[in-house]
């Protein structure tokens, strides 16, 4: 499918545009049939159902819509200074010959947005900056422990999601560090 190949998420989508445009133009027409939308209203659909991983912009979604209803798939009616877009008979048409990869799409915005609810509950911090659970005690001098913290989250942020080979290196640097933070710094060498 164009569009997402590479990248992150295990290649489902690529960095930059997420979408090629015809792609982009289905997946709208496909939620314009399920109800009448407006833009905003799209933006925030395809943002919530990817776990905010996409949030495409106005520049890209009005433009889709314009062509949309350039090309008889949508019309669009004027409420106030808002314009509500529905979908056409013919775009009806265009969605059903298109069923199989707009559902795929879909299914991928679903995972997207499971690995993404996964990576913010990895990472959620309460209003202490402590992990929830913690009694955030031992971050109150928040000086050098804090910003390795931080330094640490945004490490595996930047790696996720990994592979099996990269989860257990990974893993075996944050044992060996916690083995270390245990003995007091006095981690056995291998030999």
């Amino acid at each position: 499918m164009r569009g997402f190949k590479g990248g992150m998420f295990g290649g489902e989508f690529r960095m930059g545009r997420k979408f090629a445009a015809g792609d982009l133009q289905l997946v709208i027409l496909a939620l314009l049939g399920e109800q009448p939308r407006h833009g905003y209203e799209l933006i925030k659909i395809l943002e919530e159902r990817s776990g905010g991983f996409y949030v495409p912009s106005p520049g890209v979604i009005y433009p889709a819509l314009t062509y949309l209803e350039e090309t008889g798939l949508a019309e669009v009616e004027a409420e106030g200074a808002k314009k509500l877009y529905r979908i056409t008979e013919a775009g009806r048409s265009r969605v059903e010959e298109n069923r199989a990869m707009i559902l795929h799409t879909f299914a991928k915005l679903e995972r997207i947005g499971e690995k993404m609810a996964h990576v913010k509950r990895f990472f959620e911090t309460d209003r202490h900056g402590a992990d929830e659970g913690d009694d955030g005690d031992f971050m109150q001098d928040g000086g050098d422990i804090r910003a390795a913290r931080v330094l640490l989250r945004s490490a595996l942020r930047m790696r996720y999601p990994w592979s099996k080979p990269e989860a257990a290196r990974i893993a075996g640097i944050l044992e060996r560090a916690a083995t270390e933070i245990l003995q007091g710094g006095r981690l056995e060498t291998r030999g």
